[in-house]
């Protein structure tokens, strides 16, 4: 049953969740339905696969700079809660790239450039190819160090 949409895995799951009192996992799962249920509203039309994509990517995003934000504050308790979250939801995404491979990919797109090329130039060449399949950071750091490597 691989064909099944997000949304229906996340229902499912939060079934299970129920069954098995995990409230961690339940307020995870509903913060997410939550959140697709207001893009579906907002776009006035079901969410495609990839929509679905966009919206826990999204949600992922947030947590990410939560975990920052409260690492900053010195409160770990709320960062490690942030943590499970962001665990939890990356269940729904395809698995990201290795740096291996995000540094060969953005290697090849880089090479492809102009040797006059800025980061700017090359960030707006690699993002389009990679946000799907790497978190946003990884990619610039990927790009710093190809750019750095060309001069």
């Amino acid at each position: 049953m691989e064909d099944k949409s997000i949304v229906d895995r996340l229902g499912d799951d939060l079934k299970a969740a129920m069954k098995a009192r995990d409230a961690d996992r339940m307020a995870t799962l509903r913060m997410a339905i939550s959140a697709m249920s207001y893009r579906r509203i907002e776009r006035s039309a079901a969410l495609s696969g990839e929509e679905q994509e966009d919206v826990v990517r999204k949600q992922v995003k947030q947590r990410d700079d939560s975990i920052e934000e409260f690492s900053k504050a010195g409160r770990t308790d709320l960062a490690d809660k942030e943590k499970r979250e962001r665990e939890i939801l990356k269940e729904y995404l395809p698995a990201d790239m290795s740096p291996a491979q995000l540094q060969a990919e953005v290697a090849g797109i880089i090479a492809r450039l102009a040797p006059d090329a800025k980061f700017g130039d090359a960030m707006k060449a690699v993002m389009p190819a990679l946000a799907k399949r790497a978190n946003g950071k990884a990619i610039q750091e990927a790009v710093k160090t190809a750019m750095a490597g060309r001069t």
